[in-house]
């Protein structure tokens, strides 16, 4: 196992620094280690007070693990002071490490300042001529450089003065900026631009912290450093996307989004065969359409139809009963994975959808059992959404959704111009789509 050492102060309300690092390095397979440089008290809200450690025990952390364990890649965050500062450079240079990553915490979310003047000209003069890549955002790099940064062209300006100064490499990130966030890095040769799509969430508690964690924990596996920034990226964005939305100010990542989306990939699968079996002998084949039905189920945090999964060939009718012709996987059917995405959009809990057989009879019997049923008109559907595959229904379930403002436990339509009128149910689980359907 890969071992990452972060150095850098205590959030105590989990949502950065050392927590975070701890959290993504784990997250990522790697090895954590902890130096702690502060301890604050903090929340969502900002921090409350900071107190330092003494350099001496700061650098009797470092002895402890580098002279026992050692470590792959070493990564800073918070060190507040120029003591500290020159204490974790000379220890750096002392046990030779080759690839450290430098975080330079100055100012947090909520405006405390974590990083004094004399703290600041220290890391340029004692840290960043052994740092292999610095990793500041643009008011940051604004403070080393000196001069206002507001577009790409300026981070590319800063990031090559910034290089001279001493890093290897240098990743200027490009969050505060207006449109789509583009982080820059310079090699001392060139320049490259990483682009994403912005996360619309407040909740950012952590980003730089985590950023800087990931590419430590992929760097310490050996990979190249443009991968392991893209990968970093990819596991923040996926962090950011599904965010915390908790306290009362600024939340934290969800740093755990993207290993409780493999993990749950084959508790998704399962679940489909149990409820299938269940279905089989409920008798249920009156309720498939003459299209066919299927039985489909997300994993959490979903972001496509390769994250849902379903019944290749769909559910077919076997006199009374019902048949599958495969197992269950992910990506197998484009229009019901369409539909579970959709409904995922307004409530990130519904998972499961199953479409069945349209009549009066059974919207009325789904009704006077206390679920809530809404309709949809497939002749509503705008033009452009008409010949590609399963749009109109996800068109038609966003529609329902947006008047009510919530997911109903089953959508219907009465069909149109070669279209099959259909009811598709809609549960957090597939079993609790199968306890709908045992009841009619």
């Amino acid at each position: 196992m890969n071992k990452v050492l972060t150095i850098a102060g205590s959030d105590s309300s989990g949502g950065a620094g050392i927590q975070a690092d701890i959290k993504t390095i784990l997250s990522l397979g790697g090895y954590a280690m902890s130096v702690i440089t502060a301890l604050t008290a903090q929340n969502t809200l900002g921090v409350q007070a900071v107190r330092m450690m003494d350099p001496e025990f700061v650098a009797q952390q470092i002895d402890a693990v580098l002279g026992d364990i050692g470590a792959d890649c070493v990564k800073t965050g918070m060190l507040g002071n120029p003591e500290i500062v020159r204490t974790v450079a000379d220890k750096i240079q002392q046990y030779q490490i080759s690839k450290l990553i430098v975080d330079p915490v100055m100012i947090s979310k909520s405006g405390a300042v974590l990083l004094d003047s004399d703290a600041h000209r220290s890391m340029i003069e004692h840290l960043f001529p052994q740092c292999y890549l610095l990793t500041p955002n643009i008011p940051e790099a604004e403070a080393f450089v000196g001069r206002s940064i507001t577009s790409v062209s300026d981070m590319k300006k800063a990031a090559k003065k910034i290089q001279k100064m001493g890093p290897k490499y240098v990743l200027v990130k490009g969050g505060h900026l207006p449109n789509a966030p583009i982080d820059v890095l310079h090699d001392g040769i060139q320049d490259y631009e990483f682009e994403t799509h912005r996360v619309r969430t407040r909740h950012t508690h952590g980003t730089g912290c985590t950023l800087s964690a990931a590419i430590a924990t992929f760097l310490a596996r050996g990979l190249p450093l443009m991968e392991c920034i893209d990968k970093a990226r990819g596991y923040l964005y996926r962090a950011l996307r599904f965010s915390l939305g908790i306290g009362q100010g600024i939340g934290p990542l969800n740093h755990f989004a993207s290993i409780t989306r493999e993990i749950e990939r084959t508790n998704v699968i399962e679940e489909l065969d149990r409820s299938i079996e269940r279905l089989k002998r409920l008798n249920i084949g009156h309720l498939i359409p003459e299209v066919q039905s299927n039985l489909a189920y997300a994993i959490p945090f979903a972001e496509s139809v390769h994250d849902v999964a379903s019944f290749p060939g769909r559910i077919i009718q076997l006199v009374n009963t019902i048949a599958i012709l495969r197992s269950p996987r992910f990506g197998a059917s484009r229009q019901i994975h369409y539909l579970v995405l959709a409904a995922m959009e307004y409530d990130p809990e519904r998972r499961a959808a199953m479409t069945i057989i349209y009549s009066d009879s059974l919207v009325k019997r789904i009704q006077s059992l206390g679920y809530q049923v809404a309709e949809f008109d497939r002749n509503r559907t705008p033009p452009d959404l008409q010949k590609e595959e399963g749009s109109t229904l996800a068109w038609g379930v966003q529609d329902v959704m947006e008047e009510l403002g919530k997911v109903p436990d089953a959508i219907f339509d009465r069909g149109a111009l070669g279209k099959v009128p259909l009811i598709r149910l809609f549960g957090k689980t597939p079993s609790s789509i199968v306890d709908l359907i045992a009841k009619l």
